[in-house]
């Protein structure tokens, strides 16, 4: 079975701009990253408790905006990516390490997970998530009051002056 490059180049991108529009809040292009009928179960959080899921590209990106807007500052790293492509649809399962710092409550938050995506090149010719999900493998919160000299220095758009 021969790959198509082109296709898991396309697939890489869209998962980078996809994290890459969380870190740096670009609501729109996150949206965009996601098909309507997109579907999410952002595993197991600190913060939250239990997996949340959504269902539908307006349901994931509000949770999203509300939950890592106002301040809270993340960091996404995927890599290892084995993505296999079928026609038109594609799984992608990633390794990925997050670091969260929320200064209202002056915690970071860190982890890691396997992404477990599924994709669809819609009829604009355009590679998007119909599904993202991860499962945690750690998560630990740290206080900064736990590291001695802790200085957060952030982009305007990360820490409400």
């Amino acid at each position: 079975m021969g790959m198509d490059l082109v296709v898991l180049e396309e697939i890489k991108r869209l998962k980078y701009r996809y994290l890459r529009g969380v870190d740096l809040k670009l609501w729109d292009e996150v949206a965009d990253t996601f098909t309507a009928d997109a579907t999410a179960n952002y595993g197991t959080h600190a913060v939250g408790g239990n997996g949340k899921q959504f269902e539908g590209r307006d349901a994931i990106v509000g949770f999203l905006t509300q939950s890592l807007g106002n301040g809270i500052i993340t960091v996404h790293h995927a890599a290892q990516p084995e993505i296999d492509v079928d026609g038109d649809t594609a799984t992608g399962r990633w390794s990925f390490t997050d670091r969260v710092i929320v200064p209202d409550h002056k915690v970071i938050i860190e982890g890691a997970a396997f992404y477990e995506d599924t994709y669809r090149r819609e009829s604009d010719g355009v590679w998007r998530m119909s599904h993202i999900g991860y499962v945690r493998t750690y998560e630990s919160m740290t206080s900064f009051d736990a590291i001695p000299g802790f200085k957060l220095i952030a982009n305007r758009w990360a820490v409400p002056a």
